[in-house]
């Protein structure tokens, strides 16, 4: 899964439409966390509840809207 749209962020707190790389399908108004972690690690085991697939190798991270630290 990946993130198609933020739809609001709260200082590091957001929710997002995630859409699956594999099937197109989108899951709506998820709560994430804007920090790298959440991104390279947490977002790519998503598993598309249509599917059932995770990210593959070529997924590549959002950058933070606020640095680490």
């Amino acid at each position: 899964m990946k993130i198609k749209t933020i739809h609001e962020q709260i200082r590091r707190d957001f929710w997002a439409d995630f859409e699956c790389e594999h099937c197109g399908h989108i899951v709506s108004d998820v709560c994430g966390y804007d920090d790298s972690y959440f991104h390279r690690e947490v977002i790519p085991s998503f598993v598309c509840p249509e599917c059932k697939k995770t990210a593959g190798d070529d997924y590549r991270p959002l950058q933070t809207k606020y640095p680490d630290g």
